[in-house]
């Protein structure tokens, strides 16, 4: 299957999963109410439930999806791992840290670029770190030890911020964005976190040529004219804006970057370049329709998208382990 082909499918399977999406909830609407609302001749309360409520969380949750699914991939690449992804190494959990730091202090209050700005700050500096520690540690084992204890060491500062967070407030503000969600996601909210994605993502794609020189190793990848260096600083800028723009919108959701690459690498000949876009448009999907399932699971309160995700994405991390460590003895 050709590239444009395959993202032809995913294109489709993502419209279908959007109009699934304004169709479903505690609301029923018929597919002929929802089209006729986006043609325009709905009533003014389905345009309501539509567009200002259905349609900015299925786009806030494509976004989200597609950033962790781009971002995944791309690490992937630069360390040569299939078991890298922002939640494994701890990119988002630094990005819910910075996040959760401008709540605990008060600043996210005072405009709303500090939320998005702390959570790229902090996905930046957790990629340089696992970048800097993979040019010098060989074992991926190793790699991906650091990237645990990275992960458990943030978590217990998260333990501290909410034990000592000044009010029950701030503690429930701080604890959603640990389990994330994008419910009650605006088109403003959107828009804050657009530059974010968008940037990081450009710079991932301006970067995804080199992924593949990178199959080679470092050394016969230097010696065809990949400047290491540059490439390794491109792919964690755009990961770290990517990861803190999505983590800003919608919390920590974790696994999506393991498990959209990994269902894209077969039909892409296990190519890291060609791998990256499909692996943003899956992880979208994936995300869109993770999230008609939050909505539609029977449950008291409605489950947060993060949960359901780890929930979901760990059974595939550990089997993706388990093949990786088949295969290597």
């Amino acid at each position: 299957m050709t590239d444009g082909k395959f993202h032809f499918r995913l294109g489709i399977a993502i419209g279908a999963a959007l109009f699934l999406a304004c169709l479903l909830g505690s609301t029923s609407m018929s597919p002929v109410r929802v089209a006729a609302t986006f043609i325009g001749m709905g009533t003014d309360a389905e345009s309501i439930v539509i567009f200002s409520i259905r349609l900015p969380r299925a786009l806030t949750a494509l976004a989200v999806g597609a950033a962790l699914g781009a971002s995944g991939a791309a690490l992937q690449g630069l360390l040569r791992n299939p078991l890298a992804e922002p939640g494994v190494l701890g990119v988002s959990a630094a990005a819910t840290l910075g996040a959760t730091l401008s709540i605990y202090y008060g600043l996210a209050s005072l405009t709303a670029w500090f939320v998005p700005i702390a959570s790229v700050l902090g996905a930046v500096a957790a990629t340089s770190l696992i970048a800097i520690a993979a040019s010098r540690v060989r074992s991926v084992s190793t790699l991906i030890l650091l990237g645990v204890g990275l992960s458990s060491f943030i978590a217990a500062l998260m333990s501290l911020l909410l034990s000592l967070a000044p009010n029950p407030f701030t503690m429930a503000e701080m604890i959603n964005w640990t389990l994330g969600s994008v419910a009650n996601r605006s088109h403003r909210d959107l828009l804050f976190a657009a530059p974010f994605i968008g940037g990081g993502l450009t710079v991932l794609l301006a970067a995804r040529r080199g992924l593949t020189v990178l199959t080679l190793g470092e050394e016969a990848a230097s010696g065809s004219g990949l400047d290491i260096q540059k490439h390794r600083s491109l792919v964690i800028i755009g990961t770290g804006l990517a990861t803190g723009g999505a983590v800003a919108l919608a919390g920590a959701i974790g696994f999506v970057g393991i498990v959209a690459p990994h269902i894209v690498r077969p039909f892409v000949g296990y190519d890291p370049a060609r791998t990256l876009v499909p692996s943003a448009l899956t992880g979208g999907l994936l995300l869109v329709i993770a999230d008609i399932a939050v909505r539609l699971i029977p449950t008291s309160a409605e489950l947060k998208l993060g949960v359901l995700a780890a929930l979901l994405g760990a059974p595939v991390f550990a089997l993706i382990a388990f093949q990786r460590r088949g295969l290597h003895g």
